[in-house]
């Protein structure tokens, strides 16, 4: 199994030239009409949106090095940041993000970035299994000793095999998720095993019209200074 997740992260290296040079050359293309304006912003973004996966992939290995420290994050500043970079997408694709916050802990143990790339992952697969017209949600609220960020969605119900897996606590490699197309499942990977090496806990709800994903942090120690 390693050597499979081996090549997958050889093979995402050697994606990352080809798919800079689409982002570049997407950039130096200067649309002549507002149909030319949309194909380009659709290459910058997509191209954007694959770059930041591969670099997520290759930090999975960097992950045995243990060079990404823990340390206080603020769990809303977080989901604030990641629902603004990803407004733009659910604009465009005519879907709506529901927000709450009702946790009393701000402060969660675990590394920004990789917390940042967890509730990315799940806002982007909320985005492409939602329908058009209806919206997916993000819920932050307190869970005992813990943080629960959820990310409710209302598309195809999560297929069985990987939901168990989830309930493990991480998927070991790259799966393709039945009933959801064009997803090969490296989102929900990635997420697995960030969350595992900040020792939180993923999992899934499996729901009739879709599928909750959450993860949950440890409240941080000098989080009861900052409430």
């Amino acid at each position: 199994m390693e050597s499979e997740v081996d090549g997958i992260l050889v093979a995402a290296h050697e994606l990352k030239a080809p798919l800079a040079l689409i982002r570049q050359l997407a950039f130096a293309f200067e649309g002549a009409n507002a149909k030319d304006e949309k194909i380009r912003s659709d290459m910058i973004s997509v191209s954007e949106r694959a770059i930041k996966q591969v670099n997520d992939l290759a930090k999975i290995r960097r992950l045995e090095d243990g060079l990404f420290e823990m340390e206080p994050v603020s769990v809303r500043a977080v989901c604030d940041d990641v629902s603004r970079e990803l407004s733009y997408l659910f604009d465009y694709n005519r879907r709506d993000l529901f927000i709450k916050y009702s946790n009393r802990a701000r402060l969660v143990t675990a590394n920004r970035d990789l917390l940042y790339s967890v509730v990315y992952n799940f806002l982007l697969n909320a985005m492409h299994y939602s329908g058009e017209g209806t919206e997916a949600k993000l819920v932050v609220k307190d869970s005992s000793d813990y943080v629960r960020i959820t990310v409710r969605d209302y598309g195809p119900t999560l297929p069985i095999d990987v939901w168990r897996e989830m309930k493990r606590g991480w998927i070991e490699k790259p799966v393709s998720v039945a009933m959801r197309p064009g997803s090969s499942g490296l989102g929900l990977y990635i997420a697995s095993m960030f969350s595992k090496y900040m020792n939180a806990r993923v999992g899934a709800v499996r729901h009739r019209d879709g599928t909750s994903f959450f993860v949950e942090l440890p409240i941080s120690r000098q989080a009861s200074l900052f409430v």
